[in-house]
């Protein structure tokens, strides 16, 4: 009988990770220089695409330390499509209330952010896309970010 309960705990544990996930088509995180991360330096989220009939949602994760001086970030967003051309973006992420209250989620010196920045969007082509995030703020170098996150979610109009 212990058995019997310890694979039933095991298998609807195993269900719940599972069913949280079902919607993510693409996550992953890069850390950044969080000492000083130049904005000659891009991280490169590559993703490849073999469906465009499916529709995504866009988000970037930003993770910052609770001493990133600003309250928001500015990000520039390079996309290279599968045929070589280019699309440029810039992203602007509000980090902190007016009053410097972090408006993600905080775990210790650590907040975490999600942004959508393009929803209910088709890849218009078949093959690998190239997202290149790198610095836009002012700055030379820009101290308190940790991790830049690219997540690309299955729209619910599919």
């Amino acid at each position: 009988m212990k058995r019997l309960h310890i694979f039933l705990v095991a298998a609807l544990t195993l269900t719940a990770l599972t069913a949280c996930n079902r919607n993510v088509f693409y996550d992953r995180q890069h850390s950044v220089n969080e000492h000083g991360w130049l904005p000659t330096e891009s991280v490169v989220f590559d993703v490849d695409v073999a469906d465009t009939t499916t529709v995504y949602n866009f988000l970037m994760e930003v993770r910052n330390t609770v001493d990133y001086p600003y309250a928001n970030t500015f990000l520039f967003l390079t996309t290279t499509f599968p045929d070589g051309s280019l699309s440029h973006d810039t992203l602007e992420f509000p980090l902190a209330d007016v009053s410097g209250r972090w408006l993600g989620k905080r775990t210790g010196r650590f907040v975490d952010t999600r942004y959508y920045f393009r929803r209910n969007a088709r890849f218009p082509m078949e093959g690998t896309y190239r997202f290149a995030v790198s610095n836009g703020m002012r700055d030379s170098a820009i101290s308190g970010l940790k991790d830049i996150g690219l997540r690309i979610e299955y729209s619910n109009m599919n």
